[in-house]
């Protein structure tokens, strides 16, 4: 793990990258926010988390990161015991995580819950819409610490790190460590409410889009050539044909729409 600082004092505003060794983007961001050392206006605190994972171009060494929280620091694995070490590092701070996706090239946010600071600030980010969690937050960062979690775009690609570096400054500019203006956005807000499982298969089929209803009746996707049918009406989440060993993603409900004013107004 490797941390950094920008400004002087203790930090309130962290920012993480590298949580999966095979999402390099936010990496980037972090290494290039440090080479141009922009004047700040409060400290941050700047995180590449899984290094080890990174050199060897792999999700994980031992076990996901992102579900190993809170960790322990005498853990038999290896993210077991970084989990501690992060939590550790980024107790008191409101964090920035940055992540990509195998399922969904626009970036959007996911929060733990839908608070006052999350209505405020994700609006501000180039973001398509904001995804609660609720009851599938056990072993990520954001159960231990409070965090806005980010899917920069397609995993490896270059638009997901150019959309990485956008969020990241989106995100200090909303928060009031950099300096500028935010757009004001509407953002629709969507909660988890189930997971959608794949059972063993040689082949994996999604016919359906992220964001994009699904009705009754619908298929929306199949194992070996074998459809499920939507039940009732949902939302696809984290969708997609080989992005999990175990699930094809999330079921979501839609739950309102937020916006946020302008940080010049």
């Amino acid at each position: 793990m490797n941390v950094a600082q920008l400004g002087s004092g203790t930090p309130e505003i962290a920012v993480v990258a590298g949580v999966h060794g095979d999402e390099p983007c936010g990496v980037r961001a972090v290494k290039r926010l440090l080479e141009e050392r922009p004047t700040v206006s409060q400290p941050i605190k700047l995180i590449v988390a899984n290094e080890k994972a990174l050199e060897r171009q792999v999700r994980f060494v031992d076990e996901d990161l992102n579900r190993a929280f809170p960790g322990d620091t005498d853990a038999a694995t290896h993210e077991g015991r970084l989990a501690a070490r992060l939590v550790e590092e980024l107790d008191g701070c409101l964090t920035f995580s940055m992540h990509s996706t195998q399922s969904h090239a626009e970036p959007f946010a996911i929060v733990n819950e839908v608070t006052d600071r999350a209505r405020e600030l994700v609006p501000q980010l180039p973001v398509a819409a904001m995804v609660e969690t609720s009851n599938f937050a056990e072993g990520r960062l954001f159960s231990e610490i409070d965090t806005i979690e980010v899917e920069c775009g397609l995993q490896g690609s270059e638009t997901a790190a150019q959309n990485a570096d956008r969020l990241m400054r989106a995100f200090l500019t909303a928060v009031g460590a950099l300096p500028g203006d935010t757009i004001h956005r509407e953002l629709p807000i969507y909660r988890l409410t189930d997971v959608i499982r794949k059972e063993r298969a040689e082949t994996y089929e999604v016919f359906v889009d992220n964001f994009t209803e699904v009705k009754p009746g619908d298929p929306f996707a199949a194992a070996d050539g074998n459809r499920q049918v939507a039940e009732e009406a949902f939302y696809p989440i984290l969708m997609s044909s080989n992005g999990y060993r175990n699930v094809f993603g999330y079921a979501a409900e839609k739950l309102e729409t937020v916006s946020s004013q302008s940080t010049a107004e």
